[in-house]
């Protein structure tokens, strides 16, 4: 009679095992599911970055690329306001003149098509006070640590690191005399253009020399804190 009533009680156990297995992904794997929801827009946005510099789309990398060049350029050449005011004058006079062709079109063959625009402007662009709060709070983050960042360089919290920064500044003088500020933002976006992509060709072989570089900058550096006084006794600490 023992056999039975064990029988009897394996489905019930079964049972709950298996609705136990279920109720899983709503307890604890609901909460793991809720991260990339929270972080949905950051992940969105960080593998639109991440595709838009790797050329994943030719085309929208080609555009955006293209136009940021040719903005930078003619900042090179003319003042913002001009640059400003003719690629407004460009926008509007795209708009105008297709919102004007538009009408043309339906006064002669009589359609009630309505304004060409109409979805972009019914719209929803107003930026709720939660997600104003929201980059606020992320930017906070970001401003509090530049601000620790520099009080740590600039009241020499670490004697190696402020002299990396005294001395990337010394180089940035050279370069200030070379380049302007729009030749460096010209050659920073040709560079984020092609070095991430060259990198994905050749990551083995360019891993191989930076990894040498990486480990000859950290031999000098812990050459130079062994000789510094003060370091060593930090260090050992």
């Amino acid at each position: 009679m023992a056999e039975p009533s064990a029988a009897t009680q394996s489905p019930s156990v079964s049972s709950s095992s298996s609705g136990a297995e279920p109720s899983a992904p709503g307890g604890s794997g609901g909460s793991s599911g809720a991260c990339p929801a929270m972080g949905a827009k950051s992940c969105g946005s960080s593998c639109a970055v991440h595709d838009l510099i790797f050329w994943r789309d030719v085309k929208k990398t080609g555009f955006v690329f293209g136009t940021t060049l040719i903005v930078l350029l003619s900042l090179a050449a003319f003042s913002v306001i001009s640059v400003v005011s003719y690629l407004i004058l460009a926008l509007l006079s795209v708009t105008i003149g297709f919102r004007v062709y538009k009408s043309v079109i339906q006064a002669v063959q009589k359609s009630e098509e309505g304004h060409p625009f109409k979805a972009y402007l019914d719209v929803d662009i107003t930026l709720s006070s939660e997600a104003f709060h929201n980059y606020m709070n992320a930017a906070m983050v970001h401003i509090n640590r530049a601000l620790k960042l520099v009080i740590r360089l600039f009241l020499v919290e670490d004697l190696v690191d402020s002299l990396k920064l005294a001395v990337f500044m010394w180089l940035m003088t050279y370069v200030g005399a070379v380049f302007n500020g729009i030749t460096l933002l010209i050659l920073a976006e040709l560079l984020v253009f092609s070095v991430p992509i060259v990198y994905e060709k050749y990551k083995t072989q360019i891993d191989h020399y930076v990894g040498i570089a990486r480990d000859q900058t950290k031999s000098i550096i812990e050459k130079i804190q062994a000789k510094l006084p003060g370091l060593a006794k930090k260090k050992a600490e």
